[in-house]
Protein backbone atom coordinates (compact mmCIF):
# COMPACT_ATOMS: atom_id res chain seq x y z
CA UNK A 1 0.00 0.00 0.00
CA UNK A 2 1.31 3.45 -0.89
CA UNK A 3 2.23 5.45 2.20
CA UNK A 4 0.36 8.75 2.60
CA UNK A 5 2.87 11.43 3.53
CA UNK A 6 2.39 14.84 5.10
CA UNK A 7 3.24 16.41 1.74
CA UNK A 8 0.54 14.35 0.02
CA UNK A 9 -2.03 15.44 2.58
CA UNK A 10 -0.97 19.06 2.23
CA UNK A 11 -1.14 18.90 -1.57
CA UNK A 12 -4.69 17.60 -1.32
CA UNK A 13 -5.60 20.35 1.11
CA UNK A 14 -4.26 23.05 -1.18
CA UNK A 15 -6.20 21.61 -4.12
CA UNK A 16 -9.36 21.75 -2.03
CA UNK A 17 -8.62 25.33 -1.03
CA UNK A 18 -7.95 26.44 -4.59
CA UNK A 19 -11.08 24.67 -5.84
CA UNK A 20 -13.17 26.38 -3.18
CA UNK A 21 -12.03 29.79 -4.37
CA UNK A 22 -12.34 28.96 -8.05
CA UNK A 23 -15.95 27.99 -7.57
CA UNK A 24 -16.90 30.62 -5.01
CA UNK A 25 -18.61 32.71 -7.72
CA UNK A 26 -21.06 29.87 -8.09
CA UNK A 27 -22.43 30.52 -4.65
CA UNK A 28 -24.30 33.52 -5.98
CA UNK A 29 -22.82 36.02 -3.55
CA UNK A 30 -20.59 37.95 -5.96
CA UNK A 31 -21.29 39.14 -9.49
CA UNK A 32 -19.16 37.38 -12.07
CA UNK A 33 -18.34 38.33 -15.63
CA UNK A 34 -21.06 37.25 -18.02
CA UNK A 35 -23.45 36.11 -15.28
CA UNK A 36 -26.01 37.94 -13.20
CA UNK A 37 -24.57 37.26 -9.76
CA UNK A 38 -23.73 33.67 -10.73
CA UNK A 39 -27.41 32.76 -10.67
CA UNK A 40 -27.06 29.74 -12.96
CA UNK A 41 -24.37 28.05 -10.89
CA UNK A 42 -25.90 29.12 -7.59
CA UNK A 43 -28.82 26.78 -8.27
CA UNK A 44 -26.39 23.92 -7.64
CA UNK A 45 -25.33 25.27 -4.25
CA UNK A 46 -27.05 24.26 -1.03
CA UNK A 47 -26.74 25.57 2.53
CA UNK A 48 -24.52 23.60 4.93
CA UNK A 49 -26.11 20.53 6.48
CA UNK A 50 -25.43 19.96 10.17
CA UNK A 51 -23.86 16.62 11.04
CA UNK A 52 -24.70 16.76 14.75
CA UNK A 53 -26.38 18.88 17.41
CA UNK A 54 -23.28 20.99 18.03
CA UNK A 55 -22.93 21.90 14.37
CA UNK A 56 -26.66 22.64 14.16
CA UNK A 57 -26.34 25.04 17.10
CA UNK A 58 -23.26 26.75 15.68
CA UNK A 59 -24.77 27.14 12.22
CA UNK A 60 -27.79 28.76 13.86
CA UNK A 61 -25.54 31.23 15.67
CA UNK A 62 -23.72 32.01 12.41
CA UNK A 63 -27.02 32.69 10.68
CA UNK A 64 -28.05 35.02 13.50
CA UNK A 65 -24.74 36.91 13.36
CA UNK A 66 -25.08 37.29 9.61
CA UNK A 67 -28.56 38.70 10.06
CA UNK A 68 -27.96 41.06 12.97
CA UNK A 69 -24.19 41.82 13.05
CA UNK A 70 -23.27 42.18 9.40
CA UNK A 71 -20.60 44.81 9.99
CA UNK A 72 -17.36 43.88 8.21
CA UNK A 73 -17.90 40.14 8.34
CA UNK A 74 -16.94 37.83 5.49
CA UNK A 75 -19.78 36.44 3.34
CA UNK A 76 -21.00 32.89 4.10
CA UNK A 77 -19.19 31.24 1.18
CA UNK A 78 -15.88 32.63 2.41
CA UNK A 79 -16.56 31.38 5.92
CA UNK A 80 -17.29 27.92 4.56
CA UNK A 81 -14.08 28.07 2.52
CA UNK A 82 -12.08 28.91 5.65
CA UNK A 83 -13.59 25.97 7.48
CA UNK A 84 -12.94 23.52 4.64
CA UNK A 85 -9.36 24.70 4.22
CA UNK A 86 -8.58 24.57 7.94
CA UNK A 87 -10.03 21.14 8.51
CA UNK A 88 -8.57 19.61 5.34
CA UNK A 89 -5.09 20.81 6.38
CA UNK A 90 -5.62 19.48 9.90
CA UNK A 91 -4.50 22.93 11.03
CA UNK A 92 -3.56 23.30 14.68
CA UNK A 93 -2.68 27.00 14.80
CA UNK A 94 -4.65 29.73 13.01
CA UNK A 95 -4.03 33.46 13.35
CA UNK A 96 -6.67 35.95 12.21
CA UNK A 97 -6.14 39.69 11.87
CA UNK A 98 -9.52 41.42 12.07
CA UNK A 99 -12.04 39.63 14.29
CA UNK A 100 -15.03 41.92 13.67
CA UNK A 101 -17.94 40.29 15.52
CA UNK A 102 -16.48 36.80 15.31
CA UNK A 103 -18.26 35.39 12.26
CA UNK A 104 -15.16 34.12 10.46
CA UNK A 105 -13.65 33.05 13.77
CA UNK A 106 -16.58 30.72 14.42
CA UNK A 107 -16.19 29.17 10.97
CA UNK A 108 -12.54 28.55 11.85
CA UNK A 109 -13.72 27.18 15.19
CA UNK A 110 -15.93 24.55 13.56
CA UNK A 111 -12.80 23.12 11.94
CA UNK A 112 -10.54 23.56 14.96
CA UNK A 113 -12.97 21.63 17.15
CA UNK A 114 -12.17 18.65 14.93
CA UNK A 115 -8.42 19.23 14.59
CA UNK A 116 -7.89 20.07 18.29
CA UNK A 117 -6.42 23.37 17.17
CA UNK A 118 -6.53 26.95 18.39
CA UNK A 119 -7.36 30.34 16.89
CA UNK A 120 -5.72 33.59 17.95
CA UNK A 121 -7.66 36.56 16.56
CA UNK A 122 -6.90 40.28 16.82
CA UNK A 123 -9.42 43.15 16.97
CA UNK A 124 -8.73 46.84 17.55
CA UNK A 125 -12.33 47.96 18.18
CA UNK A 126 -13.44 47.39 21.79
CA UNK A 127 -17.16 47.13 21.01
CA UNK A 128 -16.69 44.60 18.24
CA UNK A 129 -14.25 42.66 20.43
CA UNK A 130 -16.83 42.44 23.22
CA UNK A 131 -19.48 41.25 20.78
CA UNK A 132 -17.12 38.64 19.34
CA UNK A 133 -16.23 37.29 22.79
CA UNK A 134 -19.92 36.85 23.54
CA UNK A 135 -20.45 35.07 20.22
CA UNK A 136 -17.50 32.74 20.83
CA UNK A 137 -18.91 31.88 24.24
CA UNK A 138 -22.37 31.19 22.81
CA UNK A 139 -20.81 28.92 20.20
CA UNK A 140 -18.94 26.98 22.88
CA UNK A 141 -15.57 28.04 21.49
CA UNK A 142 -14.18 30.28 24.23
CA UNK A 143 -11.66 27.57 25.11
CA UNK A 144 -10.18 27.32 21.60
CA UNK A 145 -10.34 30.99 20.54
CA UNK A 146 -8.16 33.68 22.08
CA UNK A 147 -9.17 37.24 21.22
CA UNK A 148 -6.44 39.84 21.58
CA UNK A 149 -7.81 43.38 21.81
CA UNK A 150 -5.57 46.17 20.59
CA UNK A 151 -3.49 47.27 17.62
CA UNK A 152 -2.48 44.07 15.84
CA UNK A 153 0.57 45.76 14.32
CA UNK A 154 2.02 45.81 17.84
CA UNK A 155 0.31 42.79 19.39
CA UNK A 156 1.39 40.25 16.74
CA UNK A 157 5.02 40.84 17.70
CA UNK A 158 4.27 38.77 20.82
CA UNK A 159 3.50 35.65 18.76
CA UNK A 160 6.25 33.04 18.80
CA UNK A 161 4.71 29.69 17.78
CA UNK A 162 4.42 28.28 14.24
CA UNK A 163 1.31 29.22 12.25
CA UNK A 164 -0.57 26.86 9.91
CA UNK A 165 -2.95 29.47 8.48
CA UNK A 166 -2.70 33.25 8.63
CA UNK A 167 -5.91 35.08 7.67
CA UNK A 168 -5.76 38.81 6.93
CA UNK A 169 -9.02 40.78 7.01
CA UNK A 170 -8.20 44.16 8.55
CA UNK A 171 -6.64 47.42 7.34
CA UNK A 172 -5.64 46.73 3.75
CA UNK A 173 -2.63 49.04 3.79
CA UNK A 174 -1.42 47.09 6.82
CA UNK A 175 -1.32 43.72 5.08
CA UNK A 176 2.32 44.13 4.09
CA UNK A 177 3.33 44.84 7.70
CA UNK A 178 1.42 41.80 8.97
CA UNK A 179 3.01 39.68 6.27
CA UNK A 180 6.53 40.87 7.06
CA UNK A 181 6.08 40.22 10.77
CA UNK A 182 4.27 36.89 10.58
CA UNK A 183 5.46 35.12 7.43
CA UNK A 184 8.56 33.85 9.29
CA UNK A 185 6.18 32.08 11.70
CA UNK A 186 4.06 30.50 8.95
CA UNK A 187 5.31 26.95 8.65
CA UNK A 188 6.55 25.57 5.33
CA UNK A 189 3.42 24.28 3.62
CA UNK A 190 1.27 26.79 5.51
CA UNK A 191 -1.08 29.31 3.97
CA UNK A 192 -1.60 33.06 4.06
CA UNK A 193 -5.17 33.94 3.08
CA UNK A 194 -6.14 37.57 2.51
CA UNK A 195 -9.61 39.06 2.10
CA UNK A 196 -10.70 42.01 -0.06
CA UNK A 197 -8.03 41.45 -2.68
CA UNK A 198 -9.76 43.41 -5.42
CA UNK A 199 -8.81 46.27 -7.75
CA UNK A 200 -8.89 49.46 -5.72
CA UNK A 201 -8.61 47.64 -2.39
CA UNK A 202 -5.56 45.41 -2.69
CA UNK A 203 -2.39 47.15 -1.56
CA UNK A 204 0.22 47.10 -4.36
CA UNK A 205 3.05 46.49 -1.88
CA UNK A 206 1.30 43.42 -0.52
CA UNK A 207 0.55 42.10 -3.98
CA UNK A 208 4.17 42.57 -5.01
CA UNK A 209 5.34 40.68 -1.93
CA UNK A 210 3.11 37.64 -2.45
CA UNK A 211 3.54 37.36 -6.22
CA UNK A 212 7.28 37.93 -6.73
CA UNK A 213 8.78 35.93 -3.86
CA UNK A 214 10.06 32.56 -5.16
CA UNK A 215 9.30 31.00 -1.78
CA UNK A 216 5.59 31.73 -2.24
CA UNK A 217 2.87 30.59 -4.66
CA UNK A 218 -0.24 32.77 -4.88
CA UNK A 219 -3.59 32.67 -6.62
CA UNK A 220 -6.28 35.36 -6.47
CA UNK A 221 -9.92 34.56 -7.14
CA UNK A 222 -13.13 36.40 -6.30
CA UNK A 223 -11.47 38.87 -3.94
CA UNK A 224 -9.52 36.30 -1.93
CA UNK A 225 -5.82 35.50 -2.26
CA UNK A 226 -4.32 32.20 -1.15
CA UNK A 227 -0.55 32.10 -0.71
CA UNK A 228 1.33 28.87 -0.12
CA UNK A 229 4.65 29.04 1.70
CA UNK A 230 6.61 26.48 -0.27
CA UNK A 231 8.39 23.60 1.43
Amino acid sequence: MKRVTRSTILAGAVVIAISAILFSDALGQRPAGGREGGQGDSQLERPPVAKDDNEKKVLGILAEILETQRYRNVPPQDGRFLRITTQSMNAKSVVEIGTSTGYSGIWFGLALQKTSGKLTTFEIDAQRAATARANFKRAGMADIITLVEGDAHDEVKKLKDPIDILFLDADKEGYIDYLNKLLPLVRPGGLVIAHNITPGMADPKYMEAITTNPDLETIVRSGVSVTLKKE
